[in-house]
């Protein structure tokens, strides 16, 4: 192996919808109209596809919820700023760097969420490549991000681990020929990895 793709949303940042409405809205009923509303929606996909922008997300949203903007605008703010670097995952990229392990990154997730996070953090230098679902319209699980993915960057899949948290896109990487780990936490991320990357220790001491 040598090349590691990480996901973000789960693996290098935190992603909790739940707790999002937990800390924003007091009541049970608010949390479970805007979990359905705004999380289970179509638009939701379609704004991680780039066909729909934050602005029309939240225009749409107080169509279907009546309810004020400057609160559902807060609400998207928390949500970027709740997409904080999971501490463990960002030491295991670091140690990986070190190693001289090219490490790219393979995300859903909207263009302006992503301008947000990148200007906030500074584990983007770790990345040799980077493909974001809303810059190029594609989505995983579908092929096409993959393959555009391995094009751009010359990559081989029978040299490249992909990471992921969630079952359908590992199934999408590993029918491409990638090998691949399910992400459940860095530890048990690290362990699968070294079956896969040979050599020293990713681990340290």
């Amino acid at each position: 192996m040598r090349n590691v793709i990480f996901d973000l949303g789960g693996v290098v940042l935190e992603w909790n919808p739940d707790r999002i409405l937990e800390n924003y809205y007091a009541d049970d009923d608010s949390r479970a109209a805007m979990k359905t509303a705004l999380f289970q929606h179509p638009d939701w996909l379609q704004m991680d596809r780039g066909l729909l922008s934050e602005y029309d997300a939240i225009v749409r949203l107080r169509k279907r919820t009546q309810r004020p903007r400057a609160e559902l605008a807060g609400l998207f703010e928390a949500i970027k700023s709740s997409l904080q670097p999971k501490v463990d995952t960002v030491g295991l990229m670091e140690r990986l760097a070190k190693r001289h392990i090219p490490l790219y990154c393979l995300s859903n997730m909207p263009e302006s969420t992503f301008s947000y996070v990148r200007a906030r953090h500074d584990f983007w230098r770790l990345f040799h490549g980077i493909v974001i679902s809303g810059e190029v319209k594609m989505m995983k699980p579908e092929r096409g991000i993959f393959e555009y993915l391995l094009d751009r960057y010359e990559l081989s899949a029978a040299e490249t681990v992909f990471i992921d948290d969630h079952p359908q896109n590992i199934l999408a990487g590993q029918a491409l020929g990638l090998h691949t780990v399910w992400f459940r936490d860095a530890r048990q991320c690290e362990f699968e990895l070294q079956r896969l990357l040979d050599s020293e220790p990713i681990l340290e001491s």
